[in-house]
């Protein structure tokens, strides 16, 4: 199997006419996992959103390819059978959908037809993977997301992603309101998905979930682009001292897009 990859050229990104993306580039191979840091208002939620094809984000200049096929000509769905996965900040609770029937639905759709998973396939695969996350039985049966807590959605998402198993997954913040036993079950979901066919671009304000996600690469974004890369020694350094540094090192005075969604 060809190692999967993801590559942002040059991504120009507008709101209601305001230009929130300014010039993004980054490059994502299979096996690798990047996080994004950065103050609030810098475009990082902007960039998962406009990547996945969020209708209230337009794209104005730049190219997203995933294994050479440019998607940002491709509807939501198309994405997603792409390879592309996001886990959202603040998922959405949909009445009448069991999460079972949802998840099912999901892999199916990115199946030929006649190769949908079987029954049994699914139910054994959702047991073991709801098993790992430590997540009730009982969550296959509730409508997605409904009456689910914060935690409790955030665990769904990461569910959603193993079960899936996409190309390239795209965590939103996926640690904010996390206890720390929970923020521990979200690292180990992520962390069994490594793998050379698989990447994952984590956008946090946080060392504490690179803890337990060791990331290849961290990148800073300010005003809308990456303005500085290293190691996951950057994250600690980060942690430790702000990002004053940076914008004094850069000469940047308002890191900041004036808005972030």
């Amino acid at each position: 199997m060809t190692t999967p990859h993801l590559k942002i050229e040059d991504l120009h990104v507008s709101i209601d006419g305001k230009e929130i993306i300014k010039g993004f580039n980054l490059e994502i191979k299979g096996g690798e996992i990047h996080a994004i840091m950065g103050p609030n208002g810098t475009g990082k939620s902007t960039l998962a959103s406009a990547i996945m094809g969020h209708p209230r984000y337009e794209v104005t200049s730049g190219k997203v390819f995933v294994d050479g096929e440019d998607i940002l000509e491709m509807e939501v769905d198309e994405r997603a059978k792409a390879g592309l996965f996001l886990a959202m900040q603040y998922p959405s609770e949909v009445s009448g959908v069991t999460n079972a029937d949802f998840l099912r639905s999901s892999i199916n759709a990115r199946r030929e037809e006649g190769d949908e998973i079987s029954l049994m396939k699914f139910i054994r695969k959702m047991d073991e993977k709801m098993a790992e996350l430590e997540m009730d039985e009982s969550f296959s049966q509730r409508y997605l997301n409904e009456g689910f807590s914060g935690g409790e959605k955030k665990r769904n998402e990461i569910l959603q992603m193993m079960m899936i198993e996409p190309k390239f997954a795209i965590l939103d913040e996926i640690d904010s309101g996390l206890d720390i036993d929970a923020l521990k079950l979200v690292s180990n979901g992520v962390n069994a998905m490594r793998g050379n066919d698989f990447g994952c671009l984590i956008i946090t304000h946080y060392q504490r979930l690179l803890n337990y996600i060791t990331p290849d690469h961290v990148h800073v974004m300010m005003q809308g682009r990456i303005v500085k890369s290293g190691g996951a020694e950057l994250a600690h350094r980060l942690e430790a001292e702000g990002y004053d540094w940076v914008k004094e090192e850069l000469g940047i005075e308002d890191e900041t897009v004036g808005q972030e969604a």
